[in-house]
């Protein structure tokens, strides 16, 4: 059906995609775990494989594309023992477990939907698919590779190394990955260092716990998104995705479990989004640049000196190849504003030329063949492995050349009306179809802003009087408009769009 070539993470090469089915893709990608607000990281992976899925289905495939929610069973620290996040979320807010997991997913599915992600076509839970994880669990005990200790079950890493090599995917040897292995509590009753939990014992204090043949516990993290694949892709099927940070030991693990229970590994090609960097400095809460969707919207984060809009950050995630590092600064957010806006004026003035203008007979054959080869180029790079930004350069290089038929500086009958049509159709194709773009009004966005500041410094001073009622009043009626303002520390207010 196409060129496609993609890289696999299984081989560390780039490999010509060829489904399992013929016409049909099956794409899994690890899903949020939904105790918190979804990171920038996350998001970046997220909208990778949107842009994925949706060139797929350009490409004409039909997909099936599943992505989970982790609301049970992930650990703090990703360990064997101890209290899941959503459990200790819930002690600290004095809430049901579930109202944790109701109040992220629908912040996740909104932060989304800003983005203009199309929702998958599956989006399963582990808590819903506690009995697919325990059978599963009960095969691989059953074919030697899983040992039950006090009610916990784990996997039997070097029992299954000695088939297969456990390290395949991130190409390491268990010696490697055994000396890199600290002692920790709770290890001493596995046979190995590098044994993992596929059910957990739970205590009598655990918030979340289901019955299962070796006693009160719940799922291991690897599992779930081992038993959900299968149960809507089966066995094996062909993309399996996520972020670089799960490789290592989510992936590597859900690779053995499959193979321990169905003989054959998950998928055939496996594909991962690199990591982000802000300023050159990698991204996280303990560096203190660990920003979320709703501060860069709003740019109420004290790195960032300005709001971005979601279609604006779209963009910049565009321009850089989903495998490599992206880096986030003021600059480069601002030099994607500026370029966003500068290709979709020129989408705009070349959607507005009639249907068959130009001349049957180009007056510029030259120009009328660079035209065509630029296009021509879009499906070639998005085929070379998704590469998004060699798209958009391509584009670029076209965006002279509609304003200047525009200005009247080069004539449109420079074009034959097949080359005007072909430019039309590609770039709607892949501007909204396939990278999921819409126009960003920069004169509204800057109105907001303004009109939110000022709202700000009246509740200020509302405050700072202790007219509790306007302040209270401005918070509330913005609240109904879907516009979250926050009290934060030192007396600063942030706010964000719902």
């Amino acid at each position: 059906m196409s060129d496609l070539k993609l890289y696999n993470t299984l081989s560390r090469q780039k490999e010509s995609f060829e489904p399992i089915t013929a016409d049909h893709v099956g794409l899994y990608v690890c899903g949020p775990t939904v105790y918190s607000d979804v990171h920038l990281g996350n998001c970046r992976t997220f909208i990778s494989f949107d842009i994925i899925y949706r060139y797929l289905r350009y490409l004409g495939y039909k997909v099936r594309y599943v992505r989970n929610i982790t609301d049970a069973g992930h650990l703090e620290g990703d360990r064997d023992e101890g209290d899941d996040k959503f459990s200790k979320k819930a002690r600290l807010e004095r809430l049901e477990p579930m109202e944790i997991v109701q109040r992220y997913t629908v912040g996740f599915h909104k932060v989304m939907q800003l983005f203009n992600n199309e929702p998958p076509t599956i989006e399963p839970t582990a808590t819903g698919h506690i009995t697919e994880q325990i059978r599963m669990a009960q095969q691989i005990i059953d074919n030697g590779y899983g040992y039950v200790v006090n009610g916990t079950v784990y996997f039997d890493v070097e029992k299954y190394n000695k088939e297969k090599p456990y390290g395949i995917l991130t190409n390491r040897k268990l010696e490697d990955l055994l000396e890199g292995t600290r002692e920790l509590g709770g290890q001493d009753e596995k046979k190995g260092r590098l044994d993992f939990a596929l059910w957990i014992k739970a205590g009598p204090e655990h918030l979340m716990q289901w019955p299962s043949p070796w006693g009160m516990g719940f799922p291991g993290w690897h599992i779930e998104c081992s038993a959900m694949s299968e149960k809507y892709l089966g066995k094996q099927f062909d993309i399996h995705g996520g972020g670089m940070d799960l490789a290592a030991t989510h992936h590597t693990n859900e690779i053995a479990q499959s193979q321990a229970c169905y003989h054959t590994s998950p998928a055939r090609y496996w594909l991962h989004t690199n990591m982000l960097t802000v300023n050159g400095v990698r991204m996280s809460k303990s560096a203190g640049n660990g920003f979320l969707p709703e501060e860069l919207f709003s740019g109420s984060h004290p790195l960032l000196e300005k709001a971005y809009s979601p279609m604006n950050v779209r963009f910049f995630m565009l321009q850089t190849h989903y495998r490599s590092t992206l880096d986030f600064s003021n600059e480069a957010l601002q030099a994607a504003e500026k370029g966003l806006k500068r290709l979709w004026d020129a989408y705009e003035k070349l959607m507005s030329w009639e249907t068959g203008v130009g001349s049957q007979e180009s007056g510029d054959k030259e120009l009328d063949e660079k035209v065509r080869s630029l296009v021509a180029e879009f499906d070639e790079h998005m085929n070379d492995d998704f590469n998004t930004a060699r798209v958009l350069a391509s584009m670029f290089e076209l965006v002279p050349i509609i304003n200047s038929i525009k200005d009247k500086t080069i004539a449109i009958t420079a074009l034959s009306p097949d080359t005007v049509t072909l430019m039309q159709s590609k770039f709607k194709s892949y501007l909204e179809d396939v990278f999921g773009l819409k126009a960003v009004n920069e004169a509204d966005n800057g109105k907001l802003q303004g009109v939110m500041q000022l709202l700000i410094d009246i509740r200020k001073e509302a405050k700072g009087k202790k007219d509790f009622a306007t302040s209270d009043k401005i918070r509330n009626q913005l609240a109904e408009l879907g516009i979250t303002l926050k009290d934060e520390k030192g007396g600063e207010m942030t706010w964000g769009i719902e």
